[in-house]
C-alpha cells in the first residue's frame, strides 16, 4: 500500500499520543475545510484523503482498541460530511471546534 504519510506509517504513528494523532488528523481536516472554502475541490479533496489515511493508521494502533467505536464514528461522520449528505448536520465550525482542543492539548504538553 502506498502513504503519503511515509515515515508515519512506518511506524512512527505509534509513538505519538491519542491526542497527538488527533491533532494531526485535526490539521488535515482544517486544510481540507480551507481548501474548499477557497474553491479548490482537488487539494480539499486530497487533505481529506490524507486525514483519512491517519484515521486509518490510529484504527490500526493496538493501543486504541477500546476507542475503536469512537476512531471509526469519527471517519464516518467526516465521510458523512464531505462526501454524503451531512446526516449528522456537521458544519465547518463544528470540526475546528472539534479538533481545536485536540490541538491546543497536544501543544501545551510538549511545551
Amino acid at each position: 500500500m502506498s502513504y503519503q504519510h511515509e515515515s508515519l506509517a512506518s511506524g512512527r504513528w505509534r509513538s505519538l499520543s491519542l491526542i497527538e494523532q488527533l491533532a494531526n488528523i485535526g490539521s488535515e481536516v482544517e486544510r481540507a475545510l480551507n481548501w474548499r472554502v477557497k474553491g479548490h475541490p482537488t487539494y480539499s479533496q486530497r487533505a481529506l484523503e490524507r486525514a483519512l489515511e491517519l484515521i486509518g493508521l490510529t484504527v490500526e494502533d493496538p493501543r486504541h482498541r477500546k476507542r475503536l467505536k469512537e476512531i471509526t464514528r469519527l471517519r464516518e461522520a467526516i465521510l458523512d460530511y464531505f462526501l454524503g449528505e451531512n446526516l449528522y448536520q456537521s458544519s465547518d465550525a463544528l470540526w475546528r471546534k472539534y479538533f481545536y482542543a485536540f490541538g491546543y492539548a497536544a501543544r501545551s504538553r510538549i511545551n
